[in-house]
């Protein structure tokens, strides 16, 4: 095991009905804050006047600011530093999914920052300090409630970048899963790949002998492959919800990798392809992962084969068979979720790979399990077109 040190000071209300607390946490903290949310989705499900009541039964007064979009941009970002600097707001509370929670992580770091906010993803500078936000979860996916991290599309030159810091760590985060209830059908696949992907990025490690680890994993991969297509036959059915909740946050609150190498080179080639063709992440990961699977399998050929039989029952012997199946049920998989699993089914071709490979490897080789170069991502792009 490599070693490690875990933290996560975020606190979670989970379970049905809890976003009645909103206004209760929010008022620990500040009785004028930023709201930040999407589109109209929460409008339309009644979400957003379920939140503002609470708010305003706890004299919490808000200003808004809606319109984030998936893939957040950074325009949208600087436009709330203005907004929170102009308005003296100290607390975010961030309605949504993922690409909100990102969206108000860039703003509460942003706002006590002399510079541009852009200069944290490009690794200019690193925060020293930031407004509070607290989340309200919409959407399980991208585990951004309970993570340091935040990911940030840049407009001009389509740049999709990440940092991470611990006063990205929210001071609270609400799983309510009745509030998942209205969630697109295509919603609900993706960021259940975006769940899965986030576990196997953690599982899929050169690091030997971390049994827990390796268990915890599987046991994560084996109950979302259960519960999503659960849902996604009964947005209704709250039990389901409920595992996939809360999977969805245990796969990125950082515990499931503690003690191994993790690798997150299919996150970063997926970036390259969600920031210049603007698809959903979960969508572009079902295409990406299983590629590199193909590519880097060989470099350690046992964890696939445990993968292959203890995640997805795989029960033959002969080894690279026993690969091939669990990438082609990974695969059957994602196609019953109603996604894609070439980038050709979606309408892209090669003219951008070598652009795109380029771009992941900007600061180097990717990835753990194999260390890859722009060579070897055009190469996985080849193999998921």
């Amino acid at each position: 095991m490599e070693k490690f040190v875990w933290y996560n000071p975020v606190r979670i209300l989970f379970g049905r009905g809890e976003c009645e607390n909103a206004g209760r946490m929010v008022r620990q903290y500040a009785n004028r804050i930023l709201l930040h949310y999407g589109g109209g989705s929460i409008r339309a499900s009644g979400i957003y006047k379920r939140i503002t009541e609470a708010l305003r039964k706890a004299g919490v007064d808000y200003i808004e600011l809606g319109g984030v979009r998936p893939n957040p941009r950074l325009s949208l970002v600087r436009e709330g530093i203005e907004l929170c600097r102009r308005e003296q707001i100290d607390f975010i509370l961030a309605v949504g999914g993922g690409s909100v929670i990102d969206s108000a992580k860039a703003i509460a770091t942003g706002v006590p920052y002399p510079g541009d906010v852009w200069d944290f993803y490009e690794g200019r500078a690193l925060p020293e300090e930031a407004l509070k936000i607290g989340v309200v979860l919409t959407i399980p996916a991208a585990g951004s409630e309970s993570s340091d991290g935040t990911v940030l599309t840049n407009e001009e030159g389509m740049l999709k970048r990440s940092f991470c810091s611990p006063l990205c760590y929210p001071k609270f985060s609400i799983l309510d899963p009745e509030l998942c209830r209205s969630l697109p059908i295509h919603q609900i696949a993706a960021g259940g790949v975006d769940i899965l992907a986030h576990i196997m990025e953690r599982y899929f490690s050169p690091t030997a002998g971390n049994a827990l680890s390796d268990h915890l994993c599987e046991g994560a991969m084996c109950t979302l492959i259960e519960q999503i297509p659960r849902v996604m036959a009964d947005k209704n059915d709250l039990d389901a919800w409920e595992q996939v909740m809360w999977t969805g946050n245990v796969a990125h609150n950082g515990l499931l990798g503690k003690g191994n190498a993790e690798d997150w080179a299919s996150h970063e080639i997926e970036h390259e392809l969600s920031a210049l063709y603007d698809i959903a992440h979960g969508a572009g990961l079902a295409v990406i992962f299983p590629a590199w699977m193909k590519y880097v399998w060989r470099e350690h050929p046992d964890k696939f084969v445990c993968f292959a039989r203890r995640v997805l029952g795989v029960m033959t012997d002969d080894q690279e068979r026993a690969v091939e199946q669990a990438i082609e049920k990974l695969e059957e998989f994602f196609g019953g979720l109603g996604l894609a699993v070439r980038l050709s089914e979606i309408n892209i071709d090669d003219r951008y790979f070598r652009e795109m490979a380029e771009k992941a490897c900007k600061g180097g080789r990717i990835g753990a399990f194999w260390e890859l170069e722009p060579d070897d991502v055009e190469k996985i792009f080849y193999l998921a077109l």
